[in-house]
């Protein structure tokens, strides 16, 4: 499975989550935790937020921890938003267009899951996507295609059920061929304003995720770990595994739920699949 986080807050070097952390996103992608420890080695990407009106991209087939470049962009860059991933293909090529995160305009997709028997269910699910938007796939991957499907049925208006019509396109598509349970995801999508990210799956086994507690509540809990300096009040991490064991630090979203980080209140809120009858008339 792959490794994902986000970090929407005051702005910070990346160095910080990537590679700071005991267990950063690089260390995850040597061995996660939860997973039963595999390497994600199959590339990885970053995007990060500055001052111009879309999101910068870095991404590379080689395994993170052997990436010079990440390392010296990490210490560089600050920013207030930014999503980082690390790859362990499902079936598809190692590729640099396979590498996460995805981009349109302004938005950033990262994805930890897979579509069950993608190879049989891939024409079908293209041929739903919108023609001035299929241009913008360039990998081959499934977590690309389910970018895609969102973007088609809403996402820039709507992200959250953009996000539902996918999967339940993904899952009637899935069925349809006979896949007992198509879809397994945990997703992370920004615009640069706020961070969406949800956990699902069609069956009984749901890929972790967690967010980070308020920051003001962690540094009172902390008050001389170094660590949680310098994190502004409405500092928030969203991570396919924590990146570190302290007590009251990490939250575990619950299967089914999403949250949105964002200015002011966040928000979590129930995450379902909207069939088709539910697509046509909403």
């Amino acid at each position: 499975m792959c490794r994902w986080l986000a970090y929407y807050g005051n702005p910070i070097r990346l160095e910080r989550l990537l590679f700071d952390a005991e267990n950063s996103l690089v260390e995850q992608s040597r061995r996660d935790r939860l997973a039963g420890g595999q390497p994600n080695a199959d590339g990885f990407g970053l995007g990060w937020y500055g001052d111009r009106e879309t999101p910068g991209l870095y991404r590379s087939v080689a395994p993170a921890w052997g990436d010079r470049n990440l390392r010296d962009l990490a210490g560089q860059i600050t920013s207030r938003l930014f999503l980082g991933h690390v790859r362990a293909a499902t079936g598809t090529p190692v590729e640099q267009s396979n590498c996460h995160p995805f981009r349109h305009g302004r938005w950033l997709f990262v994805h930890n899951g897979f579509i069950d028997d993608y190879a049989h269910v891939r024409r079908d699910l293209l041929l739903a996507v919108d023609p001035d938007l299929f241009p913008g796939i360039e990998g081959t991957t499934d977590s690309e295609v389910l970018f895609h499907l969102a973007l088609t049925f809403g996402l820039e208006e709507d992200p959250l059920a953009g996000l539902e019509r996918a999967a339940g396109f993904v899952e009637e598509t899935g069925r349809r061929h006979g896949v007992a349970e198509p879809l397994q995801m945990t997703v992370g999508l920004t615009d640069g304003v706020r961070v969406y990210a949800a956990r699902y799956a069609s069956g009984p086994v749901v890929n972790s995720l967690f967010v980070s507690e308020d920051a003001t509540a962690v540094r009172a809990l902390y008050p001389d770990d170094e660590r949680f300096r310098g994190l502004g009040p409405e500092a928030r991490v969203v991570v396919s595994e924590p990146l570190g064991d302290l007590p009251g630090v990490w939250r575990e979203v619950p299967a089914g739920s999403a949250v949105i980080v964002q200015p002011g209140e966040d928000r979590e809120v129930a995450f379902a699949p909207r069939r088709a009858a539910q697509m046509s008339s909403s």
